[in-house]
């Protein structure tokens, strides 16, 4: 018989493998981000937030020395060309699986440009371009953009166009090209773990041997790759619609359908009709892993895993936390289900809005959370990149 999977065991699913109940979480930073595949980085605070969220006792520093001492976290573009934090072996499977596409669009914007700016040979001007760039970070290790600048100034003197945007130096678009091929990687912030501007590095020197080889031969490299990283995203978000991967990793229908029969998916029936997928070894049914409050930042990869989210987001409370474009604002969960959002007041205070009804049990913990949460921000003051809609009436 097809294996069910009712909207209910999806939660107990959500909530177990998210490490949102108390008794699943660790300081292993690197767990958690193993087991959510990788953490948004888009914006900076919810790398840190993120983390906080499902550690047994939350610090910024376990996360700071993941990413800058023991760098077992890279920060790299990859899926729907987002900013992520990930773990090695996630990171080399998204880049092959995701990022070398990205790459060859930037790549190809990247020479139309220098055409338009009077490069006779693009491909000669970038080679050269990108060389002297990766000899100045060889030299002076990781190191910010406008430091670059300075290191050669005839090239950051250049202005590129950008469609519907304006001129921008050449430099910051071979380092952001750079980035996307891999051969660059985002280091320590300019300033504090709030800034989203960063120094950057050679990939093999920041970590031996840089973003990490393809996990197969050449003409099967991709293929292997999105495998891998299908295979990764249905162990932690599964089950999932054929849709909710193909959007989540920014795939067309084709790789998605490949990468599901090369996993091995097996199909399942769920609440409210529609199919999903479950790896062929993990189709056992998930105990109710109990209460569980978490308050999460905007962005998370809980509240961004899947395209369909009607089984853990009520249809009334979508429009009060996502924007127009699709980013979910933070967020309150109580038992698997977004129930309400949160914002940090000027004076630090962590306002919430319960925007569903939930038991005076849960209100109670959203408190205790929102307290917690305080606690860990301590002096740090930020505002979300992505606020939920309902925010200003938090502030007001």
């Amino acid at each position: 018989m097809t294996r069910h999977v009712s909207d209910a065991e999806r939660r107990a699913r959500l909530v177990t493998r998210h490490r949102l109940a108390p008794h699943t979480r660790t300081d292993d930073v690197v767990a958690i981000s193993d087991d959510l595949v990788a953490l948004h980085s888009t914006d900076p605070v919810t790398v840190y937030l993120s983390a906080a969220a499902r550690m047994a006792a939350p610090s910024l520093a376990p996360v700071d020395a993941a990413l800058h001492t023991d760098r077992t976290l890279l920060r790299h573009h990859a899926m729907r060309r987002t900013l992520w934090v990930f773990g090695h072996a996630h990171a080399a499977l998204a880049h092959h699986a995701a990022t070398v596409d990205v790459a060859a669009v930037q790549r190809r914007d990247l020479l139309r440009q220098a055409a338009a700016a009077g490069h006779a040979d693009p491909e000669a001007w970038y080679a050269e371009a990108a060389g002297q760039v990766l000899e100045v970070l060889a030299e002076r290790g990781p190191t910010a953009a406008r430091d670059v600048a300075r290191a050669l100034p005839e090239l950051a003197a250049q202005r590129l166009v950008l469609p519907g945007g304006g001129p921008q130096p050449a430099h910051t678009r071979v380092l952001l090209v750079l980035g996307f091929e891999g051969r660059v990687l985002r280091t320590r912030p300019i300033g504090t773990w709030l800034n989203g501007q960063y120094r950057w590095a050679a990939a093999d020197a920041w970590v031996p041997g840089g973003i990490g080889p393809a996990p197969g031969p050449d003409g099967d490299a991709r293929r292997v790759a999105a495998a891998g990283l299908a295979r990764a995203q249905l162990r932690a978000f599964g089950p999932v619609r054929r849709d909710d991967l193909k959007w989540w990793a920014g795939w067309t229908v084709a790789t998605t359908t490949t990468a599901l029969a090369d996993v091995g998916a097996v199909e399942v029936t769920l609440d409210g009709g529609g199919t999903g997928f479950l790896l062929p070894d993990d189709l056992d049914p998930v105990p109710d892993p109990g209460p569980s409050v978490a308050l999460l930042p905007s962005l998370d990869p809980s509240t961004m895993g899947w395209k369909a989210r009607d089984w853990y987001l009520p249809a009334e409370v979508a429009p009060e936390l996502f924007d127009r474009n699709g980013n979910g604002g933070p967020t309150v969960w109580v038992d698997g289900r977004i129930v309400g959002t949160w914002v940090q007041r000027p004076d630090g205070a962590i306002a919430t809005l319960l925007l569903t009804p939930v038991a005076d049990r849960a209100r109670t913990e959203v408190t205790a959370a929102a307290r917690r949460l305080r606690e860990f921000l301590g002096d740090a003051r930020f505002s979300a990149r992505f606020p939920a809609p309902a925010q200003p009436r938090l502030l007001a």
